[in-house]
C-alpha cells in the first residue's frame, strides 16, 4: 500500500457499491481528519476511532439516499509521486459546486470553500462528488 488515502477512499467506494453499512480502515491522523470533513459535508455517516484486536482502526458508517450511495465518485489529485498545490483563489469548484475538494493548508485540512473563504492555498488532497 503506497497511498493510504486512496486506499481508504477505495474501501469506502467499494463498500458502498455492495451496500455495506460500515467499513473499517487503519487509523491515521490524516484519514481521521478526512473522515471528519466527509461526515460534516454529508458524504458519510459518522467516523469513530475503534480497535480491532491490537490494531487501531477508523470505523466509518456509510450513508445512502434511497439505496443510492452518497459518494458518486472521487479523484485523488495530489499523489505521493506528484504533489499538486494551488493558491487560494485558483482552487476550483468540483462538479459545478455539487462536490468538494479537501485541501491541506497551513491551518489544517479543510474544504475548498473554507480555503477560499479564509484565503489560504495548499495541497489539493482529493475531490469528492
Amino acid at each position: 500500500m503506497t497511498d493510504p488515502i486512496t486506499d481508504m477512499l477505495n474501501q469506502i467506494k467499494n463498500a458502498q457499491a455492495v451496500g455495506k453499512t460500515e467499513v473499517l480502515v487503519p487509523l491515521s491522523n490524516i484519514k481521521n481528519e478526512i473522515a471528519i470533513i466527509l461526515s460534516k459535508e454529508g458524504f458519510i455517516g459518522e467516523a469513530k476511532k475503534a480497535t480491532k484486536g491490537k490494531i487501531k482502526v477508523l470505523k466509518i458508517s456509510l450513508k445512502y439516499d434511497n439505496e443510492v450511495p452518497a459518494i458518486a465518485g472521487f479523484k485523488r489529485v495530489s499523489k505521493p509521486g506528484q504533489r499538486i498545490y494551488e493558491e487560494a483563489m485558483k482552487i476550483i469548484k468540483v462538479h459545478g459546486g455539487y462536490g468538494m475538494s479537501i485541501v491541506s493548508t497551513s491551518k489544517g485540512l479543510m474544504t475548498n470553500k473554507d480555503a477560499r473563504r479564509q484565503k489560504v492555498g495548499g495541497e489539493i488532497i482529493c475531490e469528492v462528488w
